[in-house]
């Protein structure tokens, strides 16, 4: 979350920038404008790839308080985060969202909480947060959700700048605060968090980011600026954190096991992570993007010594911890995802505006090469500064596409330069026929013509049409909901995978299925984005193929299990539990 260099010194007017005709289409719909050049940059609402769905029509009614104060305290403006789940197992998508709290530098005027609101299966939302017992109370970042004690229903955990909040689902429409039971409190300032099974033992393991030492009373001696104002301080100045990792014993607590490993001894200022498997050993590993220092990659290495678990952190060797000159970069938002078809997890880290944000290709040997040049990624996101994002397939075609959302950290930099805003627009990619990144924003809808201050972003199938929605949170303002209208006349299957040996959201499967000829493959990873948590079901498109000839489910360990299926309808979603086939 540097700022920009036209930012950080602060001093008198920006260098000259030479924009690509791209780049000022862009930078004119960051500004609201409709066209340029004679160029329409926004589509009719019924043509547009998403469609902004009102709050009028939702009923999605809260707003972020990010509790923004003369002295910038920089907590401010991290948050918030958001999750699709089904937290009452009726097969819709709720929405939860995290709101800022009291702490040690604010104490709202009014109350404030985080907001659960429940599908009402016919486009609309019902605010079911007291009731449901998950308001909060912390000022919250962002939430990962699993099903830690695997019984069938989704939990949740609520990173913060303050302490760490568990919420075990009761089966009735209500959660339990377990924090202190379950010893996952983690204290200090954590941001993203995901869950995986790092010892494939069945049970889901917890992952948390630790950002800076932001303790004590003096918080936020950078200075003025030169509008006599405080200003959000780089988190450079600040003490990097080591991350948490926790293993899950069963019984519903957890002990922390990073102790005594690299990521012990890896002092960062964690952002964003993913949660997936470099290669292809059948261990999760985990990308973390960290802000001014280099980015750390964990290496899953398997047990150790006297029942320790062995885990390496090879950035710097996998070339994934710095820019291309060697520069540490402000990592926040991260996802991972075989962008190439060729069966291996290829790597996004978004950075702020100057530094580009990089497309990692996974070079099948622990090393990846930066392709966001090739892809018009880097251009692109030149003088943006990225949060929420995902690789995921929008269209239902079969490859995988990207969503970026995006704003700048600090709401003073307008005053600072002509050419990077406070508020930015959100970009959307297309991979086409020459699997290739096309820059498709100016389909995207009405929404992609404006600018937030996004932070979160979660995707997930809200209506249950087979096409994969978005959840924008912006900083001290209202969620953006985007339908997705860009995936029809493509055909799809949706899949929710049910462990039984492994893990029951079935964290680590491989999904193979093949359609007119085409074979296609999905790791099921988690995390990725930014203090966010998706749809947790698979939905695999196979554009105007008929059927699908082939599905083929790779278990993780512990059972290692294979089942495969033929002649499975399309166009609807089905459970399939591990062993035991589709479920009825």
């Amino acid at each position: 979350m540097q700022h920009s260099k036209l930012n950080r010194d602060r001093k008198g007017a920006a260098s000259p920038v030479k924009f690509t005709r791209r780049d000022l289409i862009w930078l004119a719909a960051g500004c609201g404008a409709s066209t340029l050049f004679g160029r329409q940059t926004g589509s009719p609402q019924s043509d547009s790839l998403f469609i902004e769905v009102p709050t009028s029509s939702s009923g999605i009614e809260w707003v972020h308080d990010n509790a923004m104060s003369p002295n910038r305290y920089l907590p401010e403006t991290l948050g918030p985060g958001c999750a699709f789940l089904d937290f009452d197992n009726d097969g819709w998508m709720d929405i939860y969202l995290v709101n800022s709290g009291p702490c040690d530098f604010w104490k709202p005027p009014k109350p404030i909480r985080n907001a659960l609101y429940k599908n009402n299966r016919d486009g609309t939302f019902t605010d079911v947060t007291e009731k449901a017992g998950v308001t909060g109370g912390t000022f919250g970042m962002g939430v990962a959700v699993g099903d830690f004690d695997n019984d069938g229903w989704p939990d949740m955990l609520v990173t913060s700048y303050g302490k760490c909040i568990l919420y075990k689902n009761n089966h009735d429409g209500t959660f339990a605060d377990v924090t202190a039971k379950a010893g996952v409190a983690s204290p200090g300032w954590t941001t993203s968090a995901v869950w995986f099974d790092y010892d494939n033992d069945g049970r889901l393991d917890l992952f948390i980011c630790s950002f800076v030492d932001y303790s004590g009373g003096h918080k936020f001696e950078c200075g003025d600026n030169k509008l006599g104002k405080h200003y959000y301080c780089i988190p450079r100045i600040f003490k990097g954190t080591a991350s948490f990792l926790y293993h899950n014993n069963g019984d519903g607590t957890f002990t922390e096991t990073s102790k005594g490993t690299d990521i012990a001894k890896s002092l960062g200022k964690g952002l964003g992570v993913v949660a997936t498997d470099i290669n292809n050993d059948g261990r999760m590993d985990l990308f973390v993007a960290n802000d001014t220092v280099q980015d750390f990659l964990y290496m899953n290495r398997g047990p150790g010594p006297n029942g320790s678990w062995k885990w390496e952190e090879i950035a710097m060797q996998a070339e994934v911890g710095f820019s291309e000159n060697g520069q540490a970069r402000s990592g926040m938002g991260v996802d991972a995802a075989d962008l190439n078809g060729d069966g291996w997890q290829d790597l996004f880290v978004a950075n702020v505006d100057q530094e580009m944000f990089s497309v990692y290709q996974n070079n099948k040997d622990e090393t990846f090469r930066d392709v966001a040049h090739v892809e018009g990624v880097a251009q692109a996101t030149r003088l943006l500064s990225g949060w929420g994002l995902k690789y995921f397939d929008y269209d239902n075609d079969g490859a995988i596409d990207l969503i970026l959302a995006n704003g700048h950290p600090d709401d003073m930099i307008d005053h600072y330069s002509s050419q990077v805003k406070y508020k930015e627009p959100m970009l959307l990619f297309h991979q086409g026929s020459d699997g290739k990144l096309h820059n498709v924003s100016d389909q995207g809808g009405s929404a992609f013509q404006k600018a937030f201050a996004a932070r979160g972003l979660a995707v997930g199938d809200y209506n249950n049409d087979g096409a994969l929605d978005v959840l924008i949170c912006n900083n001290g303002g209202a969620p953006v909901l985007l339908k997705n209208n860009a995936a029809k006349g493509n055909n799809w299957l949706g899949i929710q995978l049910e462990g039984a040996a492994c893990n029951r959201d079935a964290i680590g499967a491989k999904i193979y299925w093949t359609a007119a000829g085409k074979k296609r493959f999905r790791l099921k990873n988690n995390g990725g984005s930014y203090l966010s948590s998706h749809d947790p079901r698979e939905v695999l498109g196979i554009g105007k193929a008929a059927k699908i000839d082939l599905l083929e489910i790779y278990w993780p360990a512990p059972s290692k299990r294979v089942d495969k299926f033929t002649n499975v309808p399309v166009n609807s979603y089905i459970r399939i539990v591990e062993g035991k086939g589709i479920a009825t």
